[in-house]
């Protein structure tokens, strides 16, 4: 970072820690326009970045700018949201702890593309397996599904997210990414039902109706024209040039295959998206009475069929509202005007709960990927990247900008404790005296909002639940007289005469960490109360899609107490939100959009002003720049800066710190100026910095010349100038020596082989060896995954008719075609073998206990010689077995010999016994591993015969022969 310092006047300086007015905006804007306009987008403050969306195309997010990052000191090189990843990972890895991101701004100014870099850093430089790269398209395909149904074309940013998104990313042992988890937060479900001129509903029903086929919306009962839908068109801009919803739709379809969502799924998430857009289409008029009727049932009738709900259940449930008065139920007839706000209800309620169903689905397939399951012992370490809405001014402030702007509150308090927080830490682990920073501490605010029975939400919560006529203007009758005397509170009967023209009579006006806003009180109650009728929560409890009931259960219908509000559920989430980033390590990326065009290269003072007074980044940088505006390792400050020291230049050998201290000493920094820390320097002016850096940049020049001003210096820079030429000129020569070898090798290599391509089909011979060779080599490597399931399969893969060692054979291998040579002079053929092989397996496969081993073992050659006549006519085999006598079994060795007559047991050449065949009633054979053969004999042989027992290993099994009538 020191080095960007001497282009500081064209570039502006890297952090803005540096800056010499840090308590002036203008210098603040200054310097980030100058950035800006040279396309440098990063700036910190300390350890927090400044990112401003240029709306255009960098070349600053390749797999080399993500290898240039990986592992890097954090101020090594310029700022970048690489950095900040990076440090996150390797302090989680080091210091084995949790860590956090907290990515900020406005709609529009590059939140959600931030969180999408990081995902992508962690995917392209983490450890990886073919299952850890499952997950990683499971977490970064979960944007796109997330996108299209929490995110919205608004009047500020075509694709802007409409709920929070904490996303925790989970890491084992090794540092790869197994699994995640995601928190929503405020889901906009009032754009269901309406949206401002200018601006669209949730991207999915746009995507739905443009890229759907045409058999699934007909199945859904829809047409593709958008205008045909009355939740589509109330904005008026349901086609907007810079989204293609067609192509978003195959993103978002190919997610849904890769997140593992089911057909089944899938096809009732869809029906639940077509559902809402019929229930818009439903219209109402009154009767006689001046109750509701539905004018046209052809709606109803498809949200009846895509919910599985009956349809005489259901028109009842949109016009009339069950009353239950003790023991008894009623069903009062609605009027139009609560039949529609009924229809609005419904429609949110469903989508809300849906789009809360998503998320855990998605986090399901997250976890259960890689069995990262809740209490798993192979979860070491998460980061967490928390998207987060930014702090907002429109010019109607309604009932969720005050839940963003309340978030937004809570999340400042946090940064500026933390910030803190990590200063004091530092100070006294370098033992340097701690000096308390003045700061604005927003609790005051905070409070305000959400302080127990005296906050804002409470006296929202109480109006909602009192019994009586509760208006959005008693609402603020009753805030007048609980918080009326608060300093940061303010309406137009309690404003000054001045003030009071620029607030409505329905209006209250806050004044936040970041200034004043002032919201509207006007559907607070209504939006805050977020009301279901009970007999339509009943119809969908009881609907046949299976997420409809997953989102509406049985059990809220026995649940007599009055849900919570959306306010106080909003504040309770926060709050479990804050504990979980209390836990964890903080960074921070603040988000700026420059205008609000989208143009590249344009940078609008007025707005850029707004977003920093907004995101309190004054406020951060006065925090931080209370101390000392620079700190080093001494390591790092003595590397390089010691060539402006003679003592420490060109080698320093004592430790850093005394080096440290010669050197500051030397260049005459005054004790105002800097502390020494145990481990670093601390600087406490930027202009300290500046002079030093100045001065090593002029130093520079001077090393480069001759003579120095130091005596001798100029020889002893020369030699090492000279070695460091003659050194680099023998590596380079050794360099092009191993290049040139190996292209020597590639070119006779590839001559050799192209002289065996055309040689192929000449004899076995020096020039085609080494191509038949690789040809035979590939074949066995096929020939590997490609062999036959049994014995007598004849289908073996083609061999190359190059291998002239292929031979045809009957039987077992020689049924198909197998390289092998004969062997010469060796007993019976190869051929022979398997021929025998065929034979014993269509005896024994199947039948005996080891056969399998077997098979891989040659049978020996039991056929006697020409010249053995004693026995009889030949054919003649033999066999050395063991004989047991039958009284005691002692085992005596001898020989069994087979003839064409007759079995004999021979001794010494002594035929000891003799078994005709024709006396022979039959052979059985054990079908275990003892090796049993059992001869039977008619029982008037018996005393002829005996009681034998012997082995025929030779032909691989152990054999046994007894006697038996």
């Amino acid at each position: 970072m020191e080095g960007a310092l001497i282009a500081r006047d064209k570039v502006g300086v890297q952090d803005f820690v540096l800056l010499d007015s840090h308590t002036s905006e203008a210098a603040f804007l200054n310097n980030l326009r100058k950035r800006y306009q040279e396309n440098l987008i990063y700036t910190y403050i300390g350890s927090l970045l400044v990112s401003v969306n240029p709306y255009q195309e960098l070349d600053l997010y390749t797999v080399s700018q993500m290898q240039l990052y990986r592992g890097v000191n954090f101020f090594e090189l310029p700022p970048h949201l690489y950095a900040i990843a990076d440090n996150a990972y390797r302090v989680m890895c080091n210091e084995y702890n949790n860590h956090f991101i907290l990515i900020s701004g406005e709609s529009g100014a590059g939140k959600t593309e931030a969180s999408k870099k990081i995902l992508q850093y962690y995917a392209v430089t983490c450890p990886t397996t073919e299952q850890l790269q499952t997950v990683r398209d499971r977490l970064l395909l979960s944007n796109p599904v997330l996108e299209a149904f929490g995110n919205a074309k608004t009047l500020r940013n075509d694709n802007s997210s409409r709920f929070g998104k904490y996303m925790d990313i989970q890491f084992d042992f090794k540092g790869a990414p197994v699994g995640g988890h995601i928190l929503s937060y405020l889901i906009e479900k009032s754009r269901v039902v309406h949206q401002n001129h200018g601006e669209r509903n949730f991207h999915i029903f746009y995507q739905l109706l443009e890229g759907g086929d045409k058999d699934l919306l007909c199945w859904l009962g829809l047409e593709r024209n958008p205008q045909k839908y009355t939740y589509l068109i109330q904005g008026r801009c349901a086609k907007v040039f810079s989204i293609n919803d067609k192509n978003d739709w195959k993103v978002v379809r190919k997610a849904f295959s890769i997140i593992d969502f089911t057909d089944k799924d899938t096809e009732q998430l869809f029906a639940i998206v077509a559902t809402v857009l019929h229930l818009g289409n439903i219209q109402f008029e009154e009767d006689s009475n001046g109750h509701a009727i539905i004018r046209d049932g052809t709606q109803i009738k498809w949200i009846s069929k895509l919910l599985g709900a009956h349809l005489s259940i259901l028109q009842e449930a949109l016009t009339h509202r069950k009353i239950e008065a003790r023991s008894e139920e009623v069903l009062s007839p609605l009027n139009v005007d609560l039949a529609f706000y009924a229809r609005d209800a419904v429609a949110k309620a469903i989508y809300g709960r849906t789009f809360t169903w998503l998320v855990n689905k998605i986090n399901s397939s997250l976890a259960n990927k890689v069995g990262f399951l809740s209490g798993d012992s192979t979860r070491k370490t998460v980061i967490g990247l928390l998207d987060i809405y930014g702090f907002e001014v429109l010019d109607t402030n309604s009932f969720e900008q005050f839940c963003i702007n309340y978030c937004n509150e809570k999340l400042q308090q946090l940064l500026i404790e933390m910030t803190l927080k990590a200063e004091q830490e530092e100070y006294e682990l370098e033992g340097i005296e701690w000096e308390p920073i003045p700061y604005f501490n927003n609790k005051i605010i905070c409070d305000l909002v959400e302080q127990k029975h005296k906050g804002i939400i409470s006296i929202l919560d109480e109006e909602c639940l009192r019994p009586g006529e509760a208006t959005d203007l008693s609402f603020l009758e009753k805030l007048e007289e609980k918080v009326g005397d608060h300093a940061h509170f303010v309406t137009r009967k309690l404003a000054d005469q001045k003030t009071r023209k620029s607030i409505d009579y329905v209006d209250f006006r806050l004044l936040h960490y970041a200034g004043e806003v002032t919201y509207c009180a006007m559907g607070f109650l209504e939006k805050n109360n977020d009301l279901l009728y009970r007999n339509l929560k009943e119809v969908l409890c009881n609907s046949k899609n299976c997420i409809i009931r997953d989102c509406f259960l049985l059990s809220e219908l026995d649940n007599r107490r009055r849900p919570e509000t959306v306010a106080t559920q909003f504040k309770n989430s926060l709050t479990s939100l804050i504990e979980i980033l209390m836990s964890k390590e903080p960074s921070y990326i603040r988000c700026i959009k420059p205008n609000e065009n989208k143009e590249p290269g344009k940078f609008d003072d007025f707005l850029i002003r707004h977003q920093v007074k907004y995101l309190g980044l004054m406020e951060h940088l006065r925090v931080r720049r209370a101390g000392f505006a620079y700190r080093r390792k001494y390591e790092l400050f003595l590397q390089r800066y010691k060539s402006l020291c003679p003592a420490t230049w060109p080698h320093w050998h004592g430790s850093a710190a005394e080096g440290v201290k010669r050197l500051i000493k030397h260049i005459g920094y005054k004790p105002e100026e800097y502390k020494l820390g145990r481990t670093k320097i601390f600087i406490r002016f930027p202009k300290t910095l500046f002079a030093t850096e100045d001065a090593f940049e002029y130093r520079k020049h001077l090393l480069r010349k001759v003579p120095s001003p130091w005596s001798g210096t100029s020889a002893l820079l020369h030699q090492e100038h000279s070695q460091t030429i003659k050194l680099e000129a023998y590596w380079r020569g050794a360099l092009a020596r191993r290049a040139a070898k190996k292209r020597t090798w590639a070119v006779q290599t590839i001559r050799k082989f192209i002289n065996g391509f055309i040689n192929r089909k000449n004899p076995l011979c020096p020039e085609n060896r080494d191509f038949v060779r690789l040809s035979q080599y590939y074949y066995l490597l096929k020939l590997r995954d490609h062999l036959p399931k049994n014995v007598l399969d004849k289908s073996w893969l083609q061999p190359p008719s190059i291998l002239e060692e292929v031979r045809v054979s009957g039987g077992f291998w020689g049924s198909g075609r197998v390289c092998r040579r004969n062997s010469e002079g060796k007993g019976c053929s190869f051929s022979h073998q398997l021929q025998q092989k065929v034979v014993t397996s269509a005896v024994f496969c199947g039948k005996k206990e080891g056969y399998q081993e077997s098979l891989t073992q040659p049978f020996l050659d039991t056929r006697l010689s020409e010249s053995s006549k004693a026995l009889g006519p030949q054919p003649r085999y033999v066999t050395p077995v063991i004989k047991y006598d039958r009284n005691g079994f002692k085992a005596r060795e001898r020989l069994l010999v087979l003839t064409q007559s007759s079995v004999n047991i021979v001794e010494m050449a002594k035929i000891k016994q003799k078994i005709d065949y024709s006396i022979v009633k039959g052979i059985s054979t054990s079908n275990l591993s003892d090796g049993i053969v059992v001869i039977h004999v008619p029982d008037d042989n018996k005393q002829k015969v005996g009681g034998i027992d012997w082995d025929v290993a030779p032909v691989c099994w152990w054999v046994k022969v007894r006697s038996r009538g």
